[in-house]
This record gives C-alpha cells, structure tokens and sequence, in this order.
C-alpha cells in the first residue's frame, strides 16, 4: 500500500505501516472505528480528503482484509466501507497513538476522549506481562527473537 515498503524489515510493525502508514489512513480507520463512517462521501466530508487519494486508501484497506465493501441498504448505489476483524482488531492502536498524542502533543488537553461504552469510564492502555499479569512500564520492555526471526538478522 505504501509508496515505499520495508521489505529488509523482518518486523511487524513495519508491516502495519505497509498498511495503515500512509497519510490520511489512521484517520480514516479512526473514522470507520468511532464515528461510524461507512460511506465515502461521510469520510470524504468529514476528513476533507481529495477523492483520488481516499479511494486509494479505501481500495488498499479492501485489499489488504482491513475493510470489506457492502452494498449500502439505506442510500442505494452506494457502497459501505465496514471493518473487519482485522480492521477492528487495530483499534488499540489507534488508542495507543491517541493517547501518546494526548500526551506530548495536545497542549490544551486531549481533543477526544475514548470511553468505555457501557459504563462511561475512561479507556486506558497498559503494558501487562502475559506470565504475571504485572503492569509493565515501557523501560521494562525487551525485544528478543520470536518464530520469525533469522539468524542472520538483528533486532531493531
């Protein structure tokens, strides 16, 4: 999807930015994931994004199992962009983006607020370790060879 893949990567993040990289494409997912966009003409409105550039991204996001395309019941001859699994399994992200943002780059305060639909409570990411269920800070992180790795290669 992206102008310029990282094919010497073996890393999955370099993946995700083959797919959602590109400008305007974690706002759009961010669109299709909490404000309940589906028609290419809501997202073109709402972001202000050229019409030759959101097709391409809603054209690769259909590709890559991101979105699926339905046909729109209620205005027809239109399209429904709906996430998959796939597409909904990187609404994390999304947060995880968010909240970095909200921390180092809205002076004025978060400009949006991710809740916990049913009780209204505010949605926090953290780092849990798998085997201790303890609450790990970000300097606690370390990188090691997973089943992909080669030999031959380094990490980071």
């Amino acid at each position: 999807m992206l102008g310029r893949l990282y094919e010497s990567q073996n890393c999955s993040a370099a993946r995700a930015l083959e797919l959602a990289g590109e400008r305007w494409s974690l706002l759009i997912l961010r669109n299709a994931s909490f404000a309940g966009q589906t028609r290419f003409s809501e997202f073109e409105r709402r972001l202000g994004i050229a019409p030759n550039i959101l097709a391409s991204r809603l054209d690769g996001f259909v590709k890559a199992g991101l979105m699926e395309v339905r046909p729109n019941e209620e205005h027809k001859g239109q399209n429904e962009y709906v996430l998959t699994e796939m597409g909904r399994d990187f609404v994390p992200a999304i947060v995880a983006l968010t909240n970095w943002g909200d921390r180092w780059s809205a002076p004025n305060g978060p400009p949006i607020i991710y809740e916990h639909e049913v009780c209204g409570g505010a949605i926090h990411l953290e780092l849990h370790c798998a085997a201790c269920n303890e609450t790990v800070t970000s300097d606690m992180v370390k990188a090691r060879p997973g089943p992909g790795f080669h030999d031959d290669e380094t990490i980071g």
